[in-house]
């Protein structure tokens, strides 16, 4: 019974940054209805739909929208829906019969998501790409790294699921907030060069103050500081440091009994390679488990990095219970959490087609008609199970 409880959206299904959308706009306790293909590729990527984590939580429909029927089922499900998000390319949507001027004809309250790399207009907006190419092109990309060594890809967090997806669920959720009070829906154009170029607003800030240096490991975020920086420890694993505030740096300095010693200033920046090399030398003389007995849960600002293994086994993440265990797969909780309303997994991934004749039936098409369709190859209603959680 999330804050989205009674909310229905239509996913029309894709790879990446939409199908995590749709995972965020279900946790939250929305109705997500994904519309997949008849024959779709492999599940999430990793062959078995158990670990299609970002498949969690929704019901699905199997049909061919190269048919008419198909699109016409689209158009039916529409009527009843708050939402509909897509994935494609500028352009296909409205090929397909399926674009926002033919959706808000049948539904004018409908909030029309619509998210691609790099937006419906302008010079690329009918380009490939790829979300190392959408950050290239804000800046993100380019402060992120080593200096003298080429820049460090972030995975897709940034473009793909921070730019993209999570900017498409903001301006879902706003226009659904703005649509019941209005009554009117609306088109929100989540571009992953949009989003991505936001999430570093504060570097813009800071770029144009004199104060960020567009140099990578040249500031107080990217690796040049001694005192926000990770360190390698005795057994090959390691710790991050974020000393940033003078009271944080003194609870720092007085861990690594460095406190007689007479050291540069904190903000000194020609002191900042050697302190780090003799933060470097310190840190490798103890084991991660070690620095975690003499500084986790201190004021200095610490934590170990943890591997993907390693991390929903952490005291802290279980004390909150950071993870949870979807048929047999450990993935992460919804987030945000909320006092009264709180989100939660739905149900397990579950095969494309698994609900076809349900969400038919609630659309009000007949046995008869349901049969007609699946004879005609227009919907595959098999009924397929989905994976037991």
């Amino acid at each position: 019974m999330g804050p989205l409880h009674g909310v229905t959206v239509i996913e029309i299904a894709g790879i990446g940054p939409g199908p995590y959308c749709g995972m965020l706009l279900s946790d939250l306790g929305a109705d997500v209805i994904r519309v997949d293909r008849q024959k779709p590729g492999m599940f999430g990527g990793w062959g078995s739909v158990q670990f299609d984590v970002h498949g969690r939580g929704r019901r699905s429909i199997a049909l061919d929208l190269k048919q008419r029927a198909g699109v016409e089922i689209v158009l039916r499900l529409v009527d009843r829906a708050d939402a509909l998000i897509e994935g494609f390319r500028p352009g296909v949507a409205e090929r397909l019969g399926i674009g926002p001027e033919s959706c808000l004809e049948r539904n004018p309250k409908l909030v029309y998501g619509r998210m691609t790399g790099w937006g419906q207009e302008g010079p690329l907006a009918e380009a490939a790409g790829h979300d190392v190419n959408y950050i290239s092109l804000t800046g993100a990309l380019h402060a992120i790294g080593r200096d003298g060594e080429p820049p460090t890809i972030p995975l897709n967090v940034v473009g793909d699921f921070g730019g993209g997806a999570m900017f498409l669920a903001l301006g879902v959720v706003a226009g659904l907030f703005e649509a019941a009070r209005s009554g009117k829906g609306q088109v929100v154009d989540a571009a992953m060069v949009d989003g991505a170029a936001s999430l570093i607003s504060f570097l813009y800030g800071a770029f144009a103050a004199g104060f960020w240096q567009d140099r990578r490991s040249s500031n107080l975020l990217d690796g040049a500081t001694h005192f926000y920086n990770v360190y390698e420890t005795r057994d090959g694993k390691y710790v991050s440091i974020g000393s940033i505030d003078p009271q944080f740096y003194a609870e720092l300095l007085a861990r690594l009994e460095l406190t007689d010693e007479t050291l540069p200033g904190q903000l000194d920046a020609g002191s900042w390679p050697l302190m780090r090399e003799r933060l470097a030398e310190l840190f490798r003389t103890k084991t991660r488990d070690e620095w975690c007995e003499i500084m986790e849960g201190s004021d200095v600002c610490f934590a170990p990095v943890l591997s993907l293994g390693e991390a929903p086994d952490h005291a802290h993440m279980k004390a909150r219970g950071a993870f949870v265990e979807v048929a047999g797969v450990k993935q992460p909780a919804p987030a945000p959490r909320f006092s009264r309303t709180p989100g939660e997994v739905r149900c397990p991934p579950c095969v494309p087609g698994n609900d076809t004749a349900t969400i038919l039936e609630e659309a009000g098409f007949s046995q008869d008609e349901i049969a007609q369709l699946e004879g005609d190859g227009v919907v595959t209603a098999a009924r397929p199970e989905s994976v037991q959680g």
